[in-house]
């Protein structure tokens, strides 16, 4: 099952520039990357309403709604930074540029993340390992950066 799982994974990393690219595209087309941002939002918002309804996902009452910490209703503003800022820098930077740079960032976030056991993470302590893989991973980025 783990297999299955990684695979998705890897579909959602193919779909990463692909997203920036088209994003970028339709930012340069209508000359706003932050409209070109919320056409994004809202054609997946309305593919995801879509879905529920189709899986019928019931919809908690609105007093669990209100029970919810605040900070987790960050997650779309986190994903309008990540999309607008990728519709900027995809024609600035390249693919490969951008993404190396957003993996290794993501990479070191996670590292944090995961060993502080944060936002829901099950803990796994920073090792050599880990830290190896990331510091190759910035140099990744240099190398194809420079090259």
């Amino acid at each position: 099952m783990k297999i299955l799982y990684l695979l998705l994974a890897l579909t959602a990393g193919i779909m990463m520039p692909l997203q920036a690219g088209i994003n970028a595209l339709l930012g340069a087309q209508i000359k706003s990357p932050i409209l070109a941002a919320a056409v994004s939002f809202t054609v997946g918002a309305a593919f995801l309403v879509v879905l529920c309804m189709l899986l019928r996902i019931p919809v908690p009452a609105l007093s669990a709604w209100g029970k919810l910490p605040l900070w987790m209703w960050t997650g779309g503003l986190l994903g309008a930074f990540f999309v607008t800022t990728t519709i900027i820098l995809a024609p600035k930077l390249g693919a490969v540029t951008l993404l190396a740079s957003l993996i290794a960032a993501q990479m070191t976030a996670s590292i944090i993340l995961d060993h502080y056991g944060l936002i829901g993470y099950p803990v796994q302590p920073v090792n050599t390992g880990r830290i190896l893989g990331v510091i190759f991973l910035v140099l990744g980025v240099i190398l194809v950066q420079r090259y």
